[in-house]
């Protein structure tokens, strides 16, 4: 670097500020720069607490040192498990979360683009390798940071990176069993071969039933649970017969998406055509995987791990894309070295809150294949399907060795050729936003709405959420429709609790909840969902269907922010707050917040208002919260100004949460384009380790 940070300081600093702090030391300097850059909101109070702990530590380093930390521990915060130096060197200011183009108005401060002007990635990389606070991973040093190659962890990120890793060479290396009568068994599961579409579920069942570790993935209607459910029989007819049945669990990451998957399988199952001693070995209740591996609140810790490994022979986790490097490393840990795991989910959704995006890191080559030659014949003798012209590329088992137990299903049957909703999430997953605009457009489907707003008080979003687009019971609903539920449907106030009455009518009130709902990019802001829940509440509360002018109203949406172990609530679980009978007093009617029992049976749990600590209305909810879930009827909106979380995967994810309606709400023009254009980068490691 040409200039000191002392030198450069002046330029951020105000006379009386620098005058006050001589004399300064080139980590002082960082450090006041640091605490400028928060204050902007670039960076965030952690980030520069952290290096305030290290620069502790080493009191007489490089300041380029800490400026790296500084910039892992941001990156950490937005997803991405490591630095990597030569890539922020090439965009220095979108390291950290910039307004656009630069924008710094609000006062004079260095950007790190003038910061890291003329700096070379290998000096950089040296700086690193030279400091006590920096190791390589190997041995027994402790340093709080790890260097491999160009990329610089936290020390914990990169432990949870190599013990994946670890486990799934070990995993991948296993030989299973595999059954003599194979091809009869896939046949009689999901009938013989068809010249016309290859059957992308019989080849996922064949290649999970061969190895420790799978994973299939796939968009929505593509049939990952009915491939799952088939291979759970598959595997499980094999052990009966033995007089050995697995014992087999079944996890998703939310208490709303194992509810969902808990319905699917259970409704799944009853159909199967195998023996009732097989059928009746297959699990049908999901719990979520903070519950399965035993979460001991207050703690990072969990129950089961290494030391006390889970009790089972086969564990099946759905909407694996919400999994974060850290439940993942944990998850792996805890499974016993012999069972088998298979991940499903949808790689091209959004990935975690938390850092890593495993799935989509796992499945970065799932739409080429690269199946070997030896995996794709062993694929087609044991399934009867030709692979000749799947369009596949070829790969090997030294290069692509997890490639080998990856299956991607490409047939929607939820969303055909006639599906708008279809189309348009292939163009924005495609990042084909020209198309996508042609397609909302257009009135060619009946399916896709698009909405333009012309400020934040247009009538049209009123309408929008009160009644969908029209009053017809046939088309799209808003909300009003939720609400006349519970006025039609209310059992008589005489008709004591305990009566089936009042569970059928909240089970159909939570239902028709169900068939509209809300999604924003951000939570802030009058198009976040703060702005919105408002917005909703002002506008239900004129239409005389609720009393919002109360915190807890009957009618009120609810959403868990929070796993509450004790009243068997997990963080996404949706509530409707109902009127019900107090005790025996038929007469009088108190508050209570019914939430679907999440065991796929249809019961209902009644919940008073005062032992909620940790919810909040949700009329609008965020793309990220609403993964597990499917409403009738969905409507995006997106803000009036780029934001860093406006990605294609957002929009994808969004418009894929809707099964028989999409509307698209904008604010202003070419905001979706620029989305849609914008793909998420989570940088890591994972698949770069050589021969995964």
């Amino acid at each position: 670097m040409s200039r000191s940070f002392a030198d450069l300081l002046p330029t951020a600093l105000d006379a009386p500020s620098l005058a006050a702090l001589q004399p300064l030391t080139r980590i002082d300097d960082l450090l006041i720069l640091l605490e400028r850059w928060v204050e902007r909101g670039w960076l965030r109070a952690l980030d520069k607490a952290f290096v305030a702990f290290l620069a502790d530590l080493e009191p007489d380093g490089d300041p380029l040192v800490l400026l790296a930390a500084a910039l892992t521990s941001h990156q950490l915060g937005h997803g991405h498990v490591c630095l990597d130096l030569r890539a922020t060197l090439a965009e220095p200011d979108f390291a950290l979360s910039l307004p656009p183009e630069g924008d710094v108005q609000d006062g004079p401060s260095l950007l790190p683009s003038q910061l890291l002007e003329g700096l070379q990635a290998s000096t950089w990389q040296a700086s690193l390798a030279a400091s006590r606070l920096v190791g390589d991973g190997t041995g027994s040093a402790s340093s709080p940071l790890v260097l491999s190659g160009e990329r610089l962890y936290l020390r914990r990120y990169w432990q949870y990176e190599r013990r994946i890793d670890h486990n799934l060479r070990q995993r991948l290396a296993i030989g299973e069993v595999i059954p003599s009568d194979l091809p009869e068994r896939l046949e009689q599961l999901f009938g013989p071969a068809s010249a016309e579409r290859i059957d992308w579920q019989k080849l996922a069942c064949a290649l999970a039933a061969r190895g420790a570790f799978s994973i299939v993935t796939g968009g929505p209607g593509t049939g990952k649970t009915t491939t799952v459910v088939r291979l759970l029989a598959l595997l499980q007819g094999t052990a009966v017969m033995a007089g050995k049945p697995l014992r087999i669990r079944l996890a998703a990451p939310t208490g709303k998406a194992a509810a969902r998957l808990t319905e699917s399988i259970s409704l799944q199952v009853q159909t199967l055509e195998v023996d009732e001693a097989i059928r009746s070995r297959i699990p049908t209740e999901v719990t979520t995987v903070h519950r399965l591996l035993g979460s001991r609140p207050g703690t990072r810790h969990f129950r089961h791990n290494g030391g006390n490994p889970l009790p089972l022979d086969v564990l099946v986790v759905d909407e694996a894309s919400m999994i974060d490097l850290e439940m993942m490393a944990t998850l792996l840990d805890a499974l016993p070295p012999r069972a088998r795991l298979v991940l499903l989910g949808d790689k091209d959704q959004l990935a975690s809150v938390e850092a890593g995006a495993v799935l989509g890191d796992l499945c970065s080559q799932a739409e080429a294949g690269l199946y070997s030659p030896q995996t794709r014949a062993w694929l087609e003798a044991v399934s009867g399907e030709d692979l000749g012209q799947s369009g596949l590329e070829q790969g090997s088992e030294q290069s692509h060795l997890l490639a080998q137990q990856v299956v991607m299903l490409r047939h929607s049957r939820r969303f055909g050729q006639d599906s708008g909703i279809g189309q348009l999430a292939g163009y924005v997953n495609r990042q084909d936003p020209e198309q996508a605009r042609a397609l909302l457009q257009q009135a060619q489907f009946p399916d896709v709405y698009s909405l333009q707003l012309k400020g934040e008080q247009d009538t049209a979003l009123s309408r929008l959420l009160l009644d969908g687009h029209g009053r017809n019971p046939e088309g799209p609903q808003g909300y009003r429709h939720y609400l006349e539920q519970i006025q039609e449907g209310r059992p008589q106030a005489t008709t004591a609790l305990h009566d089936p009455a009042w569970n059928q009518w909240a089970s159909t009130v939570l239902q028709a909840f169900e068939s509209f709902q809300l999604l924003c990019a951000v939570r802030k802001g009058p198009w976040g969902v703060d702005g919105l829940n408002a917005r909703a509440t002002q506008v239900l509360t004129s239409a005389g269907l609720i009393e919002g002018d109360q915190p807890w109203y009957e009618g009120r949406p609810v959403l868990m922010t929070r796993n509450d172990y004790g009243l068997g609530l997990m963080n996404g679980d949706i509530g409707i707050v109902l009127s019900l009978p107090e005790g025996g007093d038929r007469e009088r009617l108190v508050l209570r917040v019914a939430f679907p029992r999440n065991d796929g049976k249809g019961g209902i749990r009644f919940v008073l208002p005062s032992r909620l600590n940790d919810v909040e209305t949700v009329y609008a909810m965020t793309v990220h919260k609403s993964q597990g879930s499917e409403f009738a009827h969905t409507a995006l909106v997106l803000p009036d100004a780029l934001n860093p979380v406006l990605t294609k995967e957002l929009i994808y994810t969004g418009i894929t949460r809707a099964k028989h309606w999409f509307t698209l709400i904008e604010t202003r023009k070419g905001v979706f384009e620029e989305a849609v254009r914008r793909k998420v980068k989570r940088l890591s490691g994972l698949m770069l380790q050589q021969n995964l």
